[in-house]
């Protein structure tokens, strides 16, 4: 019995395959590249005498051993497989065959003295009690945790596996300090009713068991891909010119992150170039030290030991140079001598409509659009002033001497203002002949004589000085009644 795909061996989940009998493919195709390894041998035909007995067969999760196929049954990578266990009969999927699987055992130093057996592939009784086992697992659990946490451990329950034939389950925890669970173990013997096995892990292997999504917005390698965990420390943050901040350089599992590690050797081998970041450089103006380093651009910082505000960057070639000097005893100039000002370059706007509104609708019509740039602005400020002069961005006109000039009509046919004629009857008829736009004028209040105001304002203030003064209200209160009378 077989499974199409390139299985990981995850027997918690499926990929909806069928078997070569017929029947349903089991649970055991999860995350389907999860840990995987790509035979590259497979297509090689090897001699009969140099065929490889073993396979790897792998479990839930990352969890993987090696049987010897002593019945010579023809596997290949997906077959679910009835293994050898201690005590009863395990069941897993074949994950490599052929002659990878001797690297693979050279690599984790498998030692091939008296290894388990494959004893058949996998029927369909074993495949129902294993997949029947799976779905309690969930539950077992929760349980676990609750008896755990009422018994009062400093531990967390991450995982529970069962055998394939149910007669044995494995409880994965992680504790920061040593656990006495002895009560633990008849506790859970007494409510599981089957053999208990626990097993301590990581930090690491807890988050590649339980899995999930990095910074970077992958998968974590530990879950993937990633078999060994190196060690990391905060050493690796400083070589690559990392702030030390644990919320950023940790990882799901609370350590510092792995990825620390696949870029260690390129900032090795750049800082080797580099003058040590101890570096001292005596100056007419004081000692000066490192403060930075950019690996990318090949500069260093430096700033005087007195005043460090101020920081000049140079190149790793100058600052060789400036130390051979130093060496030699001679002083170097101030940091602001040596340094080379910037040549700044002309910038070029890729995206010409960079302002803010470059995406919302615009006025097609060129009023509204001059309308909306002077909006706010004085209306006679573009208007020429006659006293500043001409103009300027309009030629002089020097035919203006040569126009005729406007005689000015005698002063006996202006009209005076007195003698214009005005309507002043209300029911009169508009007169046809005087011009419709032409407005009334305004007619004129009769003014009071000054003298006659000021004597009000004198009486006024007269009846202010003789009104006496309001006295303030103070409330009355009753005597208190003596309660001894």
């Amino acid at each position: 019995m077989s499974c199409g795909c390139k299985t990981s061996g995850d027997s918690a989940h499926s990929c909806g395959t069928k078997s070569v009998n017929g029947c349903e493919s089991v649970n055991t195709c999860g995350n389907s590249y999860k840990l995987s390894v790509f035979d590259w041998l497979s297509n090689v035909q090897n001699p009969a005498s140099n065929r490889c007995d073993f396979v790897e067969v792998r479990f839930k999760n990352d969890r993987k051993s090696f049987y010897k196929n002593v019945n010579n049954i023809p596997l290949h990578i997906g077959s679910v497989v009835t293994v050898e266990s201690s005590p009863g009969h395990d069941v897993g999927v074949v994950s490599l065959s052929g002659e990878l699987v001797k690297i693979q055992m050279k690599k984790k130093r498998f030692s091939p003295e008296d290894p388990l057996k494959i004893y058949r592939l996998a029927n369909q009784k074993d495949i129902e009690v294993w997949q029947e086992s799976r779905k309690k697992e969930e539950t077992v659990k929760v349980d676990a945790r609750k008896i755990s946490h009422r018994l009062g451990l400093e531990m967390k329950i991450t995982d529970v596996e069962y055998q394939g034939d149910g007669s044995k389950v494995t409880f994965y925890y992680t504790a920061d300090n040593r656990v006495d669970f002895r009560m633990l173990i008849k506790e859970f013997a007494g409510t599981f009713r089957t053999k208990i096995d626990m097993k301590q892990i990581g930090f690491r292997q807890e988050a590649a068991k339980i899995g999930g999504i990095g910074s970077c917005g992958r998968e974590l390698c530990c879950s993937t891909w990633l078999t060994d965990f190196r060690s990391v420390n905060t050493n690796v943050a400083r070589y690559q010119q990392l702030s030390i901040n644990p919320q950023k350089l940790a990882g799901q599992c609370g350590k510092l992150k792995c990825c620390l590690n696949y870029e260690l050797d390129s900032y090795l081998d750049a800082l080797s170039h580099f003058p040590s970041s101890s570096t001292m450089l005596d100056t007419e103006k004081g000692r000066a030290f490192c403060i930075k380093i950019d690996v990318f651009k090949k500069k260093m910082w430096f700033a005087y030991v007195d005043s460090s505000m101020a920081w000049y960057d140079f190149d790793i070639d100058l600052v060789k140079k400036l130390i051979a000097q130093n060496k030699k005893g001679e002083r170097i100039l101030p940091l602001e001598d040596l340094k080379v000002p910037d040549i700044a370059l002309p910038s070029v706007d890729l995206i010409q409509e960079n302002s803010v509104d470059r995406f919302e609708k615009k006025n097609r019509g060129g009023f509204n659009k001059n309308r909306n740039q002077n909006q706010g602005q004085n209306p006679n400020q573009n208007r020429p002033n006659n006293n500043q002069g001409p103009r300027k961005d309009r030629p002089e006109r020097t035919d203006r001497n040569d126009r005729p000039q406007k005689t000015e009509r005698p002063a006996t046919e202006r009209p005076v203002n007195s003698e214009r004629p005005r309507n002043t009857n209300p029911n009169a008829k508009p007169n046809p002949n005087q011009n419709p736009n032409q407005r009334p004028p305004k007619q004129q209040q009769p003014q009071q004589p000054k003298v006659q105001l000021e004597k009000a304002e004198a009486n006024v203030n007269a009846e202010q000085k003789l009104q006496p003064p309001k006295k303030k209200f103070k409330k009355k209160f009753p005597p208190k009644k003596d309660n001894n009378a």
